[in-house]
């Protein structure tokens, strides 16, 4: 599998990154609970750093209800799922299908898009897309994700169900961000699954040793996590 570099900017050199990891343990949790990677979490609900996140999700909410939302932007690659309507008619036909079947089937629709540089596509070392913006102009690592997050949540998963994680591939030696999504076996544990644009499948995290998370955020919180 061809494998992408990923631009350190987007998560390595991020001033939001760097905010992170100068927390004070006490501004979260002073004891951590185990998570995926192998590494242990510290939980906060307090989103104010992450106005790159915060802001895409009120776009986000804006462009719904915006005319404009069916509008196609010119934008580089070959696959073309402008505005909100091709969009909400693939969730459609993948709304009755069973959990893990549309985690696999938005996966794998959403990583047909190329990968773009923020820089190429917006001028800016970081930006973090909606699926308005992704779908007419694609993106890079944590559009991907935000894109899969997004296409999930309006499937009707729960929010605490899924979470974009800023990764350190120790690989490549890059920042990196994917989705973790949660399924409930039939013993009723709850196993995290990744959602990668490097990966074609979607895989059990425990299956992952190459990549360090530095945090991981959904609507509602952020978890710091430590090794």
């Amino acid at each position: 599998m061809k494998r992408i570099l990923l631009k350190p900017a987007a998560v390595l050199a991020a001033p939001l990154v760097a905010a992170v990891l100068l927390m004070a343990p006490s501004a979260v949790q002073a004891k951590g609970q185990p998570s995926f990677f192998n590494t242990k979490e510290v939980r906060s609900s307090d989103l104010k750093a992450f106005t790159k996140w915060t802001g895409a999700l009120e776009r986000f909410t804006k462009a719904r209800k915006s005319k404009a939302a069916l509008k196609c932007h010119p934008g580089p690659g070959e696959m073309r799922i402008c505005g909100n309507a091709e969009w909400i008619d693939f969730l459609k036909q993948v709304k009755g299908k069973s959990r893990l079947d549309q985690v696999r089937l938005v996966n794998a629709r959403i990583n047909k898009a190329k990968y773009v540089l923020d820089k190429n596509n917006w001028g800016k070392n970081d930006y973090w897309a909606i699926p308005q913006e992704f779908m007419s102009r694609f993106g890079d690592c944590e559009d991907y994700a935000i894109m899969k997050y997004l296409s999930l949540r309006m499937l009707g998963w729960k929010d605490s169900d899924l979470r974009i994680v800023a990764v350190k591939d120790l690989n490549l030696k890059v920042g990196h961000a994917v989705l973790v999504v949660y399924m409930t076996n039939k013993a009723g544990k709850r196993i995290p699954l990744v959602l990668d644009n490097q990966i074609k499948k979607v895989v059990k995290a425990s299956s992952i040793r190459h990549y360090q998370p530095v945090f991981s955020i959904n609507q509602k919180n952020w978890w710091r996590h430590l090794s």
